[in-house]
């Protein structure tokens, strides 16, 4: 137990710098096809559907192959 949170506190370091330092790596989530995106004059809502299935694909094909 004590193993995988040093893992995620880990990952969740590098992917901290990535963000600090890279920003514009992550540019395009939240612009595929099939997100929503809904502005009007004050607010801004953001839904990405379709950036969170594909980042839930890739983590269940990553977390199957890590458990194997």
């Amino acid at each position: 137990m004590a193993r995988w949170l040093i893992i995620a506190g880990v990952v969740l370091v590098v992917l901290g710098l990535i963000l600090q330092f890279a920003p514009g790596l992550f540019g395009w989530f939240g612009k595929l096809p099939g997100d929503i995106d809904i502005r009007s004059e004050n607010s801004r809502v953001l839904i990405p559907i379709t950036s969170m299935v594909l980042i839930s694909l890739v983590l269940t094909i990553v977390l199957n192959l890590i458990n194997r």
